[in-house]
């Protein structure tokens, strides 16, 4: 049955194609598909374009019904960009002044125009984008200078920066010391130097190097994106700061537009070295620094640019034609620098040979040397205090410390006696207790070095201690109480195989000699201000010496001194025969010539005596500190470090002194102060003005209080202690002093003798309202008018003439190196004869020089700037933790693991013992 049907379908089927075949033809089969596909395809179309329509309509539904909002940011920036540019209105105030305000906001338009506009203006000529560029900077300036306003800047400038820059030479000091004594022989070259310099400040701040920022150009400049976007972070509303491009663009002008320059500045030696001698321009190069500085230079690239500069002139003068009396003035020129062409030749060829000469070392093995006096010694501050370094290393120190107590005690006591004198006749009565002080120092002084429990105990005849021991027990003790014995001591001292005759023989002997300028000059110099006058005379003349000369002349009214200054001309050194500006083995100093008369009853002098403004200075210190009221009455000229020879300033002085001389010899101020015409008579004998006795009463500090003193008297004239910072402008230059030349390496008791100057020389030049005056400074510095100064000058030179600066091209070696050696003259010609006389005239010269060296280095220049821009940062925002924010900004130095790693080699032998 499902055969037959299956057959039937066959057949029917097959007779259904044979008949469409006679029909319509052999393609039938081809229409038919096609017909087919045109309907499914116009089916789909259809289907498609209705399903579109409907379902955006669905979803235009959806949209309002049931999801957010679209953006409407894009439509608006086109309408807006369809609109007219609408004028953007600035306000150009920024800190509140005028004068600051207009060249801040040249500056501000300098910038945009050399830095943004050049390139932007290619790309749009919208200028909102400048204008929103602009306020942005001027918000950032209006709230730093609201910041700025609240700070109180005294201790930044006072503390801060002098602690920075002590740092910063104390490690620099100590990175020449490391290289020293890595090799003696071989010569660190400045890489080394660089090295060693950023290895010791990781060990001094333990958590902080600056080596990365500081040699390598691509973390500098990170460094300072870093530290830009902070202070934009700060100053910036939140609105202008969540603005990227924006705050890109105000964070790269003023890192690399404004920042990075300055920096690169500030940070140029041969900028550093023209400022220096910029700003003593007005000091003349003396001829023996410079001959010094050629001398002593290590660097052969200076010996050789003045050899060639010397030999450039040498060449110019040859070729003059001259005739007459120039002839002769051209060849002390051509055989002047003959000389100098041969010293750089013969330094230059030591340099290279390695043969370095050690001045000292030679001195002292080359055979005789300048002799000394030990009385000189004793009263020379340079010299005392390596003969103190000698006594100490042969164990009588004992003896010498003996020998300048008793000198303490003498002066002291002479002093007391006196006052006490002045006041009986006053009618006051003290007696008792002055004595009982002098007593009581003496028998201390016995107590420490003769008794038999001293320890040590100064050796001297066994009679003298006995004959002192009842003096003191049945008499009362006076200033020359202790003179036999001292002068005992003293010869035991000069004679003694141990002392004085082995340390001519010492090392230290050659050393003091190079501290007091001596190796190349037998002729002893003296103290303080060049002349010898403070070493004419001996212990034995100074322990009996007193004013018997004047003993007789009574303060009666019928003795009458007046005295005024009668001539400043200028002249050679001749000290007794013509007053004025002299010269002393080239050092020129101003002495004037003071007419005195002196009458009485039955005769009339007079006659002239010459004295110097440090004689003076003396003078002035050693009346004050004995009658106290004369502080508050008389008041010296203070001294000037620079241009003293100023005509038209020794005028000046001159008149001021005058007035001082002729109030100190008022009929008032003799009455009111008797013995005080002792010291006015000795001032003004014709004879040589000895300061060794004032000198030395300054050094040994007093053994007997003062009586009846003022408490307001003793608070100021107190010792400070270092760590007080009440006395600004001695603890800044006890701070320098120590860095510069090294002085906490040296004996206490110099340390000690220098404070105690700084302090009568700061009292006497400025008296006690120095702070007020530095705090003063410190406000004319911060004043509108300064700021305004500031700007303008960092205007001009960024931008002359409104023009952006071309990049200055880089000098030539040879220049460099003489504007070096120039710069090192300068600041050795201006070292004051002062400063070499207290400290030595070797060790002020290695401190100059090594003050001059670090200036040097770019690498160290820059280190320095911003450990300033730190500190001017850490002070200017004190409520944030910018110095936790510099320590992580440092953090990637390698110094800083390699000295973790050190410290962890080092704990690891006790953390295993443990």
């Amino acid at each position: 049955m499902l055969t037959e049907t299956s057959l039937s379908i066959w057949g029917w089927g097959s007779l259904g194609i044979v008949l469409s075949l006679i029909t319509f033809g052999p393609f039938v089969i081809f229409y038919l598909a096609f017909y087919i596909l045109c309907f499914v395809g116009g089916g789909f179309v259809v289907t498609l374009l209705f399903g579109k329509t409907n379902s955006e309509k669905y979803l235009e539904q959806c949209e309002h019904s049931f999801l957010p909002p679209t953006s409407t940011g894009i439509p608006k920036c086109l309408e807006e960009m369809k609109r007219e540019a609408r004028t953007i209105k600035i306000d150009r105030r920024l800190t509140g002044a005028n004068i600051i305000d207009e060249p801040l906001q040249q500056v501000i338009q300098f910038s945009l125009r050399d830095y943004v506009q050049y390139w932007y203006y290619t790309l749009s000529d919208d200028e909102s984008f400048l204008l929103e560029i602009r306020q942005t900077l001027q918000n950032a300036l209006i709230q730093f200078a609201t910041r700025s306003k609240e700070i109180d800047w005294q201790p930044y400038f006072t503390t801060r920066i002098v602690d920075d820059f002590g740092t910063h030479l104390r490690v620099f000091r100590k990175a020449q010391q490391k290289i020293t004594e890595k090799d003696d022989q071989a010569k660190g070259t400045a890489e080394d130097l660089v090295d060693t310099f950023f290895e010791v400040e990781v060990e001094m701040e333990k958590d902080v190097c600056r080596d990365l920022v500081c040699t390598s150009p691509k973390d500098e400049e990170g460094f300072l994106r870093d530290l830009c976007e902070v202070l934009l972070y700060l100053l910036l509303p939140p609105g202008d700061f969540q603005n990227k491009i924006m705050r890109y663009f105000v964070r790269e002008i003023l890192a690399r537009g404004i920042l990075l320059p300055l920096i690169n500045q500030l940070s140029d030696p041969d900028y550093i070295n023209q400022y220096i001698i910029w700003m003593i321009r007005d000091s003349n190069c003396n001829y023996e620094a410079f001959m010094n500085i050629i001398k002593l230079s290590d660097n052969i690239g200076e010996l050789e640019a003045v050899r060639d500069k010397a030999a450039e002139e040498l060449q110019y003068l040859r070729s003059l034609d001259t005739v007459g009396d120039d002839i002769n003035t051209i060849k002390n020129q051509i055989n002047s620098l003959l000389f100098v062409k041969k010293v750089c030749d013969s330094r230059i060829q030591r340099l290279q040979s390695g043969k370095e000469i050690n001045t000292v070392k030679l001195a002292a093995n080359f055979g005789k040397l300048c002799t000394v006096p030990l009385d000189s010694i004793l009263v020379d501050n340079v010299a005392l205090q390596f003969f103190m370094d000698y006594m100490q290393q042969t164990g009588g120190q004992a003896h010498l410390f003996f020998w300048m107590t008793v000198e303490g005690y003498r002066v002291t006591a002479q002093q007391q006696l006196e006052v006490l004198l002045s006041r009986q006749k006053d009618g006051k009565h003290q007696t008792n207790q002055t004595k009982g002080l002098l007593r009581a120092a003496a028998v201390g002084i016995y107590e420490q070095y003769l008794s038999e429990k001293a320890s040590p105990r100064v050796t001297v005849d066994d009679y003298l201690v006995a004959k002192l021991a009842d003096t003191l027990n049945h008499e009362d003790p006076t200033p020359e109480i202790f003179d036999d014995i001292q002068r005992k001591v003293y010869e035991l001292m000069l004679r003694d195989e141990r002392f004085y005759p082995s340390f001519r023989q010492n090392a230290l002997y050659v050393r003091m000699l190079a501290e007091l300028d001596m190796l190349k000059d037998p002729s002893f110099r003296g103290s303080d201000d060049g002349d010898g006058e403070s070493f004419n005379g001996s212990p034995t003349g100074s322990i009996n010496l007193s004013l018997d000369d004047l003993s007789n002349v009574s303060s009666d009214d019928s003795v009458q001194l007046h005295a005024y200054i009668s001539d400043t001309v200028y002249a050679d050194y001749d000290p007794y025969a013509v007053a004025g500006v002299c010269n002393d083995h080239g050092k020129t100093y101003a002495l004037y010539a003071i007419t005195v008369h002196r009458r009485n009853l039955n005769s009339e002098e007079m006659w002239k005596t010459y004295r110097r403004y440090s004689d003076f200075h003396d003078f002035h210190m050693r009346i004050t500190e004995q009658f106290e009221n004369l502080s508050n009455i008389l008041k010296l000229p203070g001294k000037k470090t620079f241009n003293n020879m100023d005509r038209d300033f020794l005028e000046k002085r001159k008149k001021d002194l005058n007035a001082y001389l002729q109030l100190l010899l008022t009929p008032e101020m003799m009455k009111a102060s008797p013995a005080l015409a002792h010291y006015v008579y000795d001032f003004l004998e014709n004879k040589a003005y000895s300061k060794g006795k004032g000198d030395f009463a300054r050094k040994v500090p007093p053994l007997i209080p003062k009586t009846d003193s003022d408490p307001e008297h003793c608070r100021v004239s107190a010792q400070l202690d270092d760590t007080v910072d009440d006395n600004i402008p001695l603890r800044v230059m006890l701070l320098l002093m120590d860095e510069v030349f090294d002085l906490k390496e040296r004996n206490q008791w110099l340390r000690r003798n220098i404070k105690n100057l700084l302090q009568q020389l700061i009292r006497a030049t400025y008296g006690d309202t120095i702070n007020r005056k530095i705090v003063d400074h410190v406000d004319w510095m911060t004043s509108p008018e300064q700021v305004a100064d500031l700007v303008k000058r960092f205007r001009d030179a960024f931008w002359p003439n409104g023009i952006l600066a071309e990049t200055v091209p880089c000098r030539d070696k040879a220049i460099r190196m003489r504007t070096r050696v120039a710069g090192k003259t300068k600041l050795l010609s201006i070292m004051p004869d002062e400063l070499k006389h207290i400290i030595g005239a070797e060790t002020t010269r290695k401190g100059i020089l090594r003050v001059f060296e670090m200036f040097q280095h770019d690498q160290l220049n820059r280190r320095m700037v911003y450990v300033f821009l730190e500190g001017f940062l850490e002070t200017l925002f004190p409520q944030y933790k910018f110095r936790e924010l510099f320590n992580k900004l440092h953090s990637r130095s390698k110094q800083i693991q390699k000295y973790k790693q050190k410290l962890q080699t080092a704990q690891a032998p006790s953390l295993q013992k443990r």
